[in-house]
C-alpha cells in the first residue's frame, strides 16, 4: 500500500484526550511488546501462520468469538454487546513485504528477505489494542467485526476472505481501515470522502516475430524493434486519450528479449502496470493499450499476445461512514488536526476489493517524522509505537459512536 500526500512534520507525539481510559498505560505496553515481535517475526502474503495465530490468541483471551483460516490465513474476531442489532467492521492487514530489512535496532526482522515495511505490525497491534479495550469496557450495542486479513500487498486477501463467507449471513453496516501515513504529524489524522486511492491492473505484451542472425535482419522480424516501437507508443495514451481533468498513470517497468549479442530473438515480453481513480478511466486506457498494441504490431509484420489483469478496483470512501470518521477524530485530537483536504493517491490498498460490497472509510494517521517517520516500502521504515494509543482510542470511539451503548450499559456489564 502507498499513503497519500502529507502535511509538513512538526511533532513526533500524538495530541491525548482527556476521556477516561480503562488502564490504558498498561493496554498499550503490551501493544507496543506485541508490535515489536510482529515486526521481528514478518511473513508475506498467505504465509502469516505465526501472526494470524498470536491474533487468535489474543482475541480469545478477550472472550472474542473467533473464526480463523479464512481465506487461508484470515482472522475474523467477533464481539456482541448490549442489545443493538448494528454491525459494522474494522480491518488490519497482516502481511510483510518480500523486502531486505537495513535497521539494527533489536526488533529487526530475524526472517531474511522478509520486512514490516509498511506499518501492517502497527496496523494489526492497534486494532487487537481496540478489540480488548472494548471486550473490557462494553460501551457499545451491537457488533463489532475486527477483521486481520492476509495478503493485502498483492491485493488478493480481501476476496479470499470475502469468498470465504466472510460475515456469513449478517448484514454489515459499513467496514473501515486505518493506515499509517509517514511524514504526517503524529497525533494527526488525514480523512476524506470521496477517490482515495486508484484501481490497479497489471499487463504484459508478449510480442512475436521472427528470428534472425544479427548480421542478417532482413531475414526476420525483428521483436525487439517491435516492442522498443510500442513502448514509446504507450506512453502517448494518458497524454493523448485521457482527458487532462482526469487522472491516470501507464508505467511500462519490464522489458525482456534475446540473450546472445548476434541473435535477433523472435518473441520480447513487455511488462507494466496502469492506475486510475475512475473504472471508465481505466477501461479506456486498456481499449487503447490493445488498440496501439495490436497495429503496432501488425504493421512491422509481427503479432502480440496480450494479458491484462485488473488486480484491484478504486478505493473511494462513502460519504456517511467517512462522515463519522472524521467526526471521532475531531473529538480525539480537534478539529485543526484532521485534515480533509488531502490528494489522493496512485498506490492502491486490498481494503478497495471489501469497498466494492460495503460502505467504507478508510483513515490516514500520522506516524510521524521521528523513528519509524521515514517512507512505507523502504528497508529502514519501522512502525512509530507513540501512535498506538491514539489509534487504540480511535478503533474504541469509533465503535461506541457508530453502536452508541443501551440506556443501562455500564462498563463490565454482560458481553456476549
Amino acid at each position: 500500500m502507498m499513503s497519500g500526500a502529507a502535511s509538513q512534520p512538526t511533532s513526533t507525539a500524538p495530541a491525548r484526550t482527556s476521556r477516561p481510559t480503562l488502564q490504558m498505560d498498561e493496554l498499550v505496553a503490551r501493544a507496543a511488546v506485541l508490535r515489536r515481535d510482529l515486526h521481528a517475526h514478518p511473513e508475506i502474503a498467505f504465509a502469516e501462520s505465526r501472526t494470524a495465530t498470536l491474533v487468535a490468541q489474543q482475541l480469545r483471551a478477550c472472550g472474542i468469538e473467533v473464526t480463523e483460516s479464512l481465506g487461508g490465513t484470515g482472522v475474523l474476531g467477533k464481539l456482541t454487546c448490549g442489545s443493538g442489532a448494528g454491525a459494522y467492521a474494522f480491518r488490519a492487514d497482516m502481511d510483510a513485504l518480500p523486502l531486505e530489512e537495513l535497521n539494527t535496532f533489536a526488533h529487526r526482522s530475524t526472517n531474511q528477505g522478509c520486512m514490516h515495511a509498511c506499518g501492517h505490525d502497527g496496523h494489526t497491534a492497534m486494532l487487537l489494542g481496540a478489540a480488548e479495550r472494548l471486550a473490557r469496557t462494553r460501551r457499545f450495542s451491537g457488533t463489532v467485526y475486527f477483521i486481520f486479513q492476509p495478503a493485502e500487498e498483492t491485493c488478493a486477501g480481501a476476496n479470499a476472505m470475502l469468498q470465504a463467507g466472510l460475515f456469513g449471513a449478517q448484514p454489515v453496516a459499513g467496514l473501515f481501515a486505518m493506515h499509517n501515513a509517514p511524514g504526517l504529524d503524529a497525533g494527526t489524522f488525514n480523512i476524506w470522502p470521496g477517490p482515495v486511492m486508484a484501481a490497479a491492473s497489471t499487463f504484459d505484451l508478449r510480442v512475436s516475430g521472427v528470428g534472425a542472425h544479427a548480421a542478417m535482419p532482413h531475414q526476420g522480424v525483428d521483436t525487439l524493434l517491435v516492442a522498443s516501437q510500442l513502448v514509446v507508443a504507450l506512453q502517448s495514451i494518458v497524454s493523448r486519450n485521457v482527458d487532462p481533468m482526469e487522472t491516470a498513470a501507464l508505467s511500462v517497468t519490464q522489458l525482456h528479449g534475446g540473450n546472445a549479442y548476434n541473435v535477433l530473438p523472435d518473441s520480447a515480453v513487455i511488462s507494466g502496470c496502469v492506475r486510475a481513480f475512475r473504472a471508465d478511466v481505466e477501461q479506456k486506457v486498456e481499449m487503447r493499450l490493445r488498440e496501439l498494441s495490436e497495429r503496432i504490431c501488425a504493421a512491422f509484420g509481427a503479432r502480440v499476445q496480450i494479458d491484462y489483469r485488473r488486480i484491484s478496483p478504486p478505493l473511494v470512501n462513502s460519504a456517511e461512514p467517512t462522515q463519522t470518521a472524521v467526526e471521532v477524530a475531531r473529538e480525539l485530537v480537534g478539529r485543526e488536526r484532521v485534515d480533509l483536504t488531502a490528494r489522493p493517491c496512485l498506490g492502491t490498498d486490498d481494503f478497495a476489493n471489501f469497498a466494492a460490497h460495503y460502505p467504507v472509510s478508510y483513515v490516514l494517521i500520522g506516524n510521524g517524522a521521528g523513528e519509524g517517520g521515514c517512507t512505507l516500502h523502504n528497508p529502514h521504515y519501522d512502525f512509530n509505537d507513540a501512535v498506538l494509543p491514539l489509534g487504540i482510542e480511535f478503533w474504541s470511539a469509533l465503535a461506541e459512536r457508530l453502536m452508541p451503548p443501551d440506556g443501562d450499559a455500564r462498563e463490565g456489564a454482560a458481553c456476549i
